[in-house]
């Protein structure tokens, strides 16, 4: 299914699938929520004096991080530059909020750029529309300060055209002093709805003029992928790809009936920041599974990492990392460059279908392992596959074209080919048949 035209390069991304995001800044010192100062709303001075005074990310390796990624299988990384809290990684000219200011005295984004460029990986910059750090950001209902009984008195005298202006700025220096960036993801748009709450104060593309900053990021970067969080949706070009966040769609994503590429970005536990009693954490398995749901529906996992405080990937990461990275190994051919299968081939039950459409080559991904079979039902199986084999070792699949004749006697008379599998299941963590198809 032809996915809509779009005005970044997005001929890389469909191809490559996976994706590492990162969220760091000095909420990772708190470690308990990347939203921890709005959760707590915990004033500025305070987040100063405990945060930005004490972060001194010293074990930070960058080839450490992009080794790590690359082991996993992943294509391209996304950094937050600057999250709601408002502090940024790189020596911005435009505040004296920024890492070189703190104890760790380095710009911290130049060098996981420079390192993650070393492996071949696309360079994808977050950058947080939200700042409750800012003098001039409005006080609104996601602010820190949103309950401070001197909330009104202080608004008089911010200046969000004063805020826009630092914003713009800050996305010319990301997209001027860094080389080629090759997405830009904003986050995020909240305006008042039908459905929002008589008091709520939200914000909107008039609060960040999105359609200037628009101009600036095509004028300086024509070929850079923006995601869909400046409030323009219905502008022709002010988007990209669609990014559902921490859900999985129901079938390949489409705006105004048109599938749409897109990018579903999730967590390995529930947080996006580094949250050292978090313990929700989910499986190699899981994750996978996710992994291929997206592409078997058309689109791309973007998976976020947390680092710690002293600039290290925690533990449970390494671990998870690892273990996508041993079956990626293997089966990475049934996710670079798939998508979802065409309609007439229908998926057999407990699987997942994805399709190469360069090589003409269907992925079966068998989340549960059956006894024996796997059937193929429909004339399009029968007519078309030429051949099967696991992935993990290129060993044969045997292919029947219709069962036994006796068991015609237990109604099981549907046209298929059947998949002869071994009775022990693959060590694997979800075993792949990659299945030809005839021309």
């Amino acid at each position: 299914m032809e996915q809509i035209k779009t005005v970044g390069d997005t001929n890389w991304f469909v191809k490559d699938r996976f994706g590492l995001f990162i969220h760091w800044g000095l909420y990772s010192l708190a470690a308990r929520h990347e939203w921890v100062k709005n959760r707590e709303e915990i004033p500025d001075d305070e987040y100063e004096k405990k945060y930005f005074k004490h972060f001194n990310p010293d074990l930070y390796n960058t080839d450490i991080w992009a080794q790590l990624a690359k082991n996993a299988g992943m294509k391209y990384f996304v950094i937050t530059t600057k999250h709601h809290e408002g502090f940024c990684l790189w020596d911005s000219k435009l505040t004296d909020y920024k890492s070189t200011n703190t104890p760790i005295k380095k710009d911290l984004l130049k060098p996981m750029v420079e390192s993650f460029r070393k492996q071949d990986f696309k360079v994808g910059f977050y950058h947080s529309l939200i700042d409750w750090h800012h003098p001039d950001f409005i006080i609104d209902s996601l602010h820190s300060m949103r309950n401070n009984p001197q909330k009104d008195q202080l608004n008089k005298q911010r200046n969000q055209k004063k805020y826009i202006e630092y914003l713009h700025g800050q996305v010319k220096e990301l997209l001027t002093e860094f080389g080629k960036v090759d997405i830009m993801w904003f986050d995020f748009s909240y305006p008042k709805t039908k459905e929002s709450p008589a008091d709520w104060i939200g914000k909107d593309r008039e609060d960040w003029d999105s359609q200037r900053l628009l101009k600036i990021i095509r004028q300086y970067q024509p070929q850079i992928i923006l995601n869909d969080r400046l409030d323009l949706n219905e502008v022709e070009g002010s988007w990209d790809i669609k990014t559902p966040e921490q859900w999985q769609p129901r079938e390949m994503i489409k705006f105004n009936g048109v599938p749409v590429v897109w990018e579903a970005c999730q967590t390995f536990s529930g947080s996006w920041g580094y949250y050292r009693d978090e313990c929700t954490w989910r499986s190699v398995n899981e994750i996978l599974c996710t992994l291929i749901d997206c592409v078997s529906k058309g689109g791309n996992l973007l998976l976020n990492v947390g680092p710690t405080a002293r600039g290290e990937f925690d533990y449970r990461v390494i671990d998870r990392l690892d273990g996508i990275g041993r079956w990626m190994k293997y089966h990475n051919r049934s996710i670079y460059g798939c998508t979802q299968a065409p309609q007439e081939f229908t998926t057999p039950e407990n699987c997942k279908l994805t399709y190469n459409p360069e090589t003409k080559r269907l992925y079966l991904h068998i989340l549960s392992w059956p006894y024996k079979s796997v059937f193929l039902d429909g004339d399009s199986y029968i007519n078309r596959v030429e051949y099967a084999q696991l992935l993990n070792d290129a060993s044969e699949i045997l292919i029947t074209k219709s069962l036994e004749s006796w068991q015609n006697d237990y109604g099981q008379t549907k046209k298929s080919l059947v998949l002869n599998l071994p009775i022990v299941k693959p060590d694997v963590e979800i075993p792949v048949i990659e299945i030809f198809l005839k021309e």
